[in-house]
């Protein structure tokens, strides 16, 4: 029987190495139990996404949720994660939802995680108590669940987040890739409601998706770039295969970075919108976002990486934006999840307001923060060398890496420096794979690339095996 561990993304598997329908009963079985065990008789949504048999796995979380005495309602086609998670958050009689999805993850995996009564993810202690209730046998109960739609409403309500007759009347020539994921045609669909002029590529059924990564970072962003030249368009829009997060392409087929298109997002809501807030980020994100947050005025929040860190700051009702590092952009008063459709929404809007080239506000924003660049890299290493890497962070303070002085350090995750021109380093064991996440960001590639190395090769001189 395959060992099921969940994760604070839920559990994830190759198709061919347990992801199977008695697997996804059992993952199923045990959140059920939690849901039914607190709130018998609620309701619990369930979505999917383009994968290899999707709606066959969503229908066997349905039939193991209503055989506890529970409510479940199967999503009627795919549906993109954060559809699922706002018709969660609206029903008040929904205690939490399942997601089909392996999100960003090649067409091998398939993936399964649930999601809390307000749309966000669950807790780290409801996967941990799940973990502890995986049946160790074949999950055979089965009740009756209905199917129902999840997005026409959500639909409706991402239409009003936006100015219809602003962004009419600009009528952007605009390119969305999809990545052959669950926002096929939506965003489409949204974007010509609103006059836009749109193209769409990779949104035809592919299930091995073409060979492609449904992850919106280079290379596979290429085909979206080359589209968006080859058309004249004035934008393109990339989503993940699950739809909560978004990369942009600029007039000259450009990939933009999250790390420069959040602090664009940023400062439309604030100047144009009129909005205001605290701006939280995980520690991994760009010194753009922070100094961007500085520039406008807003509190700024780091706190340690996963977005369930994030989420656990929309308590306080204070937050204008919740964003990670991979493009997850968050506005807690829509709900409190990622929404890559709304991110693009929201980025044709600010092309609308401003009537100017995404790359000319990239530019101004760069001579507005100052350059910095970004690089990441992972370096793998046997499990025994990453739990001794984690022993070693927390006693590890250096006060100089590569000539320049530590202002500011902190082991809360992993280890993170900065230095007194805004350039910083970290380095942080991966909770889910045998390896170490280095990265750096500096107003020089160069240097960037060489604080990165000098922190690992100091962080490694300190594990027991290295020393001579």
């Amino acid at each position: 029987m395959r060992i099921i561990r969940f994760n604070n993304k839920g559990w994830r598997a190759r198709f061919d190495d347990g992801f199977n329908e008695e697997n996804v009963a059992r993952a199923t079985d045990a959140f059920a139990y939690i849901w039914a065990d607190a709130h018998p008789g609620a309701t619990v949504l369930v979505g999917y996404d383009t994968r290899f048999s999707g709606k066959r796995f969503a229908e066997v979380a349905g039939g193991v949720l209503s055989s506890y005495g529970l409510k479940a309602i199967v999503s009627d086609m795919p549906c993109p994660t954060p559809a699922l998670g706002w018709s969660t958050a609206r029903d008040p009689h929904a205690v939490g939802a399942i997601m089909l999805t392996a999100s960003s993850a090649s067409c091998e995996y398939g993936g399964i995680s649930a999601r809390a009564a307000d749309g966000g993810p669950v807790s780290d202690e409801f996967y941990e108590a799940a973990t502890q209730m995986v049946s160790s046998a074949p999950v055979n109960g089965r009740g009756v669940f209905v199917h129902g739609d999840m997005m026409e409403s959500y639909l409706a309500a991402l239409r009003e987040q936006v100015d219809a007759n602003l962004i009419g009347r600009f009528a952007p020539k605009i390119v969305v890739d999809p990545m052959y994921g669950s926002s096929r045609g939506y965003l489409v669909r949204l974007l010509q409601g609103l006059g836009c002029r749109v193209l769409q590529i990779h949104g035809e059924p592919e299930p091995d998706f073409g060979g492609l990564h449904p992850s919106p970072v280079e290379p596979w962003v290429d085909k979206c770039e080359q589209a968006v030249l080859r058309s004249e368009s004035d934008l393109g829009l990339v989503l993940d295969g699950d739809g909560d997060r978004l990369a942009l392409i600029d007039e000259r087929g450009t990939y933009v970075t999250p790390h420069r298109m959040v602090p664009l997002i940023m400062e439309h809501l604030v100047r144009d919108r009129g909005s205001a807030g605290r701006v939280v980020a995980t520690s991994s994100c760009s010194a753009y976002i922070r100094k961007q947050a500085a520039r406008l005025r807003c509190p700024y929040t780091q706190v340690p990486m996963g977005f369930n860190r994030i989420h656990s700051e929309f308590v306080e009702n204070d937050v204008m934006l919740g964003v990670e590092e991979f493009g997850g952009i968050c506005m807690p008063a829509h709900f409190a999840e990622r929404d890559g459709l709304l991110a693009a929404l929201l980025a044709v809007e600010l092309l609308a307001a401003r009537g100017a080239k995404l790359s000319q506000l990239v530019a101004e924003l760069e001579s507005q923060v100052g350059e910095m660049h970004y690089i990441k890299r992972d370096i793998r290493l046997d499990a025994a060398s990453i739990q001794a890497f984690r022993n070693v962070l927390p006693g590890l303070n250096l006060s100089n890496v590569c000539g320049k002085r530590v202002v500011w350090i902190s082991h809360s995750d992993g280890l993170v420096v900065r230095f007194e021109d805004d350039s910083w380093v970290q380095l942080r064991p991966s909770r889910t794979d045998p390896l170490v996440r280095a990265c750096a960001e500096a107003p020089d590639a160069g240097e960037a690339q060489r604080l990165t190395m000098a922190a690992c090769d100091e962080a490694l001189s300190q594990l027991p095996a290295r020393r001579m």
